[in-house]
């Protein structure tokens, strides 16, 4: 392997492991969390009153970490242009709220628990289920600044040709998609009018966040170029 090929390595499973760690969610499909997958957030999952709260909130705190490692790895290495750093920048926003997010639990699950949401909407929660709505919008607006600006990147400056020109773009779309779904449904249960099926757009976000780490650490690897 070339000398770029042996510096770009840690960048590609750096990321290839955080987003598998950042999939830990869909051990609820063998386990009993007692938590609906297609209304619930995902962070309720990592709740302090949940039994799995503590597995969820390591896994969280993983996956942040390992994708802020490759972050800060890739910002030390990147070609220095404009959409590169931007890209790199977000993701190292999203891997480091995401760490932040593991540490500010949810204490309750609002969407399954009548008594949470009610403390909730007159603010009789503590700071720490507060604080993370602000930790859980950092990450994500990361994750879609790292989405937009890398895949903009790829296409632009001819980089990760599975990235610029084939499944980046319609993860890109669909990613696009899921948040404004995540949106809505998180406005409509605020509002409180129902959930509109939250659980499972923001499972989808999450998701498509996850496989595009993939592809990105896919193309690190082969295109030894960060």
């Amino acid at each position: 392997m070339s000398h770029s090929g042996v510096r770009t390595r840690p960048v590609a499973v750096l990321l290839a492991l955080g987003a598998l760690a950042y999939t830990a969610w869909v051990l609820e499909v063998v386990l009993q969390t007692g938590l609906d997958p297609i209304q619930a957030y995902v962070s309720e999952l990592a709740a302090a009153d949940q039994p799995l709260g503590g597995l969820f909130r390591a896994t969280d705190l993983t996956a942040g970490l390992l994708v802020l490692g490759a972050a800060i790895c890739a910002l030390v290495r990147c070609d220095r242009r404009r959409w590169s750093l931007a890209g790199w920048s977000g993701l190292a926003l999203f891997g480091g709220a995401t760490a932040l997010d593991s540490r500010l639990p949810l204490s309750c699950a609002p969407t399954a628990d009548p008594v949470c949401a009610a403390r909730e909407t007159a603010g009789l929660v503590p700071a720490t289920h507060t604080a993370h709505a602000v930790s859980s919008g950092l990450a994500m607006t990361g994750a879609l600044v790292g989405v937009v600006a890398l895949t903009v990147a790829a296409r632009r400056y001819g980089w990760w040709p599975l990235l610029g020109a084939r499944v980046g773009p319609a993860l890109l779309v669909l990613e696009l998609a899921a948040t404004v779904w995540t949106l809505t449904s998180v406005a409509a249960f605020q509002a409180g009018r129902g959930t509109w099926a939250l659980g499972a757009g923001q499972r989808l976000q999450v998701l498509l966040v996850a496989v595009w780490l993939g592809v990105l650490a896919w193309s690190v690897a082969r295109e030894e170029r960060v």
